[in-house]
């Protein structure tokens, strides 16, 4: 066993003293507090101290003993501290403050320090037998899930509270696809981020009002492995990119439906495909993709954040008051935006002589801004495709159907607009993705709401 694969190992052992937490009341009485209430001074300091010993420890082992060679990070040789295990330790204690404290979950805590320790134990222990990073983020993201799985299991067990199956197999799901898109993306440094951000987001899903069916979970872990696989191996998008779209698949169909999966899927299996579409020619014109054509998580990011936004709002609406239908119209709108700009941008960039669309100038091919009459038309079908798959997935009238193709190509022209004024100065590629998608949800929210189609 490797170095890295010990210390990591370690790592995921020191993780499991998350479990303290919610033995905190209990230990408390032992200690001679009578009826102790969960938000005590003297449980959260039960909570808390565990992990906060171990970044103490920690911070007072020598440089040069087996102990620190066993623990340290390559950063940590440069510093002669173990900052890595001191910066895991006390962000897993000010997160058990805040569980006890706050309203987060213990489960929640416990599962996001646990998933994050064994998930990277499991992707180090991949690395060493293979370079392949796929099957190295595959460990990472299924061992992360068993983790969070038991972790909230085992909560349960302790606090001798209900479990819920199928709201921990989402939550695990949840944690391990986010947690390996932001290790993918950062360091092992940055662990105490990627574990803060984790127990942040999967506080936000435990409190949505969701009625989760073990089927409805389980069919959205398998539709998002198969679409990870397939964008692999089919080089539409990097890891991160991959990853990305995983994550995004699986909460379109536990937060939405599969008629949201579908609308969102269109896109990416459209999307994807185009930028292959004759790549060797875009090579030669200077506007091929880079990475081979293969999208990265800012290229997702950008095309479905607003998609995601409203995706929340839909599953938060009994919270807000705000009609569903809002969000179902700015969800569909946003993502016709996307394939209309993007089909628009992979095809009309094929031929000649395109046009700044705010002087109709002749510019070289992939001047940002440069339109064809070939890449709008382009576009045109790319929402009119989005519309189709919206109207049979959510049961649109034409009308609201032409509502959704309309904000599409609204959002395809914003993007061109904005890449001939302000992209490369104020904005750069991703960023007019973004304002132009989310320009794209709002006139279709707008217009629905405007022509009657969303109740009040």
């Amino acid at each position: 066993m490797s170095q890295t694969v010990r210390r990591a190992g370690l790592f995921a052992l020191v993780s499991v003293l998350a479990l303290v937490a919610p033995l905190a009341p209990v230990l408390a009485e032992q200690a001679g507090v009578p009826a102790v209430d969960s938000n005590t001074p003297l449980v959260s300091a039960v909570a808390a101290a565990p992990f906060a010993l171990v970044a103490l420890g920690a911070f007072a082992v020598p440089e040069d003993s087996a102990l620190f060679e066993w623990l340290a990070r390559p950063a940590d040789f440069e510093e002669g501290r173990l900052y890595g295990l001191v910066g895991f330790a006390l962000a897993a204690s000010a997160l058990a403050f805040v569980a006890v404290n706050f309203t987060l979950p213990l489960s929640v805590y416990v599962a996001s320090v646990v998933l994050l320790a064994w998930g990277s134990f499991a992707e180090k222990g991949a690395l060493e037998l293979s370079s392949n990073r796929f099957l190295a983020v595959s460990a990472f993201a299924f061992a992360a899930f068993g983790a969070g799985t038991l972790a909230q299991l085992a909560t349960a067990a302790l606090r001798d509270v209900s479990f819920d199956p199928s709201q921990a197999v989402f939550l695990a799901a949840s944690g391990a696809m986010l947690a390996a898109l932001l290790r993918s993306m950062l360091f092992d440094r940055d662990d105490p981020l990627v574990m803060t951000t984790t127990a942040l987001v999967l506080w936000l899903f435990a409190d949505l009002p969701l009625e989760l069916t073990a089927t409805q979970v389980v069919g959205a872990i398998v539709i998002s492995i198969a679409l990870g696989y397939v964008s692999y191996a089919l080089e539409t998008a990097s890891i991160t990119g991959m990853l990305t779209g995983t994550l995004l698949a699986f909460l379109s169909v536990v937060l939405g439906s599969y008629g949201w999966f579908a609308v969102l899927i269109s896109f990416f299996a459209i999307g994807g495909l185009s930028t292959k579409f004759r790549y060797d020619e875009k090579l030669d014109r200077g506007i091929a993709e880079e990475n081979e054509g293969a999208r990265g998580s800012g290229n997702v990011i950008a095309n479905s954040a607003a998609a995601l936004v409203a995706l929340l709002g839909w599953a938060t609406s009994t919270h807000t008051g705000v009609p569903q239908d809002v969000f179902l119209f700015a969800f569909a709108g946003s993502i016709a935006a996307a394939m209309s700009d993007t089909l628009s941008s992979e095809i009309g960039g094929l031929y000649d002589d395109p046009r700044l669309i705010t002087t109709f100038r002749t510019v070289p091919p992939g001047t940002d801004g440069g339109v064809t009459w070939q890449g709008g038309v382009a576009g045109l079908v790319g929402a009119g495709v989005v519309g189709l798959i919206a109207f049979v997935a959510f049961s649109l009238s034409p009308t609201a159907t032409g509502v959704v193709v309309l904000a599409g190509v609204c959002g395809m022209v914003v993007d061109s607009v904005l890449g001939a004024t302000i992209e490369g100065t104020l904005l750069d590629n991703k960023g007019v993705n973004f304002v132009a998608t989310t320009v794209a949800g709002v006139v279709a929210a707008a217009l629905a709401w405007g022509l009657g189609l969303v109740p009040l």
